[in-house]
């Protein structure tokens, strides 16, 4: 195992592939580095899935031994998921009922697209004390608003911690970083897209090396573009 990895295999995060691209799903899940996986209609769209069910099926057939986050509906199709309730509905209107007796029947949650700390307060005292359930807190869409999300995000932990069941999971990541970012917010999970997974190989790479490569990067392009400079010397006056 490399420096990255050791690295990455001593982070107490765990890290979640977030995409609904099959084949993808299907070689992170040979990493052991990936704990879990999460989608959600809007992938799925971008990733042409046109029949949900068939590509949940098809996904829980290959991937069994790993939480696999669904959204809403897909309560019975496997040990191994986690039903994803958003947190409101289109209206605004807090899903808390629905969150107390899916809790109470034993079904695990995630509950998506938290951004507040009163809507953390508000699951946690929906959630069955002995519920497990994932607290999906969108901290990269609160970090493009200009608001730091590792404070935000330590109080999130605070807030949960009556609820020992409960993991805080970092989402809409932005960056590989905040891999790092979620660990120092006292994080149980992250969601990562795999365009940033892709980037796990450069985790403490020397910057003097990439800086070079990213010199024969650019003259590569420029020389495989064609581009011709023409200097034109301006006449004494």
């Amino acid at each position: 195992m490399g420096v990255a990895m050791n690295r990455i295999a001593d982070l107490k995060v765990k890290i979640f592939a977030d995409g609904a691209d099959y084949e993808g799903m299907l070689k992170l899940a040979r990493n052991p580095a990936i704990k879990g996986f999460t989608t959600n209609p809007s992938l799925m769209r971008k990733a042409g899935v046109n029949d949900y069910e068939t590509f949940a099926h098809k996904v829980l057939a290959a991937i069994s031994d790993r939480p696999v986050s669904f959204e809403v509906f897909a309560a019975r199709w496997g040990a191994n998921v986690n039903v994803k309730i958003p947190v409101t509905n289109t209206k605004g209107q807090f899903a808390g009922e629905l969150l107390r007796v899916l809790s109470s029947e034993g079904i695990a949650l995630n509950v998506t697209a938290v951004f507040t700390l009163e809507q953390v307060r508000s699951v946690a005292d929906a959630l069955d004390p002995g519920a497990h359930a994932i607290v999906s807190v969108f901290a990269g869409r609160i970090a493009d608003t200009g608001v730091d999300p590792i404070p935000h995000m330590l109080a999130c932990k605070q807030i949960l911690a009556s609820r020992p069941q409960a993991q805080l999971l970092w989402a809409s990541t932005r960056e590989l970083l905040n891999i790092f970012h979620a660990e120092e917010s006292g994080c149980d999970i992250i969601t990562v897209p795999n365009e940033f997974l892709a980037k796990l190989d450069l985790i403490d790479k020397d910057l003097s090396e990439y800086s070079r490569e990213t010199v024969q990067v650019f003259y590569k392009d420029a020389t495989a573009s064609g581009f011709e400079i023409k200097i034109t010397r301006l006449a004494a006056e």
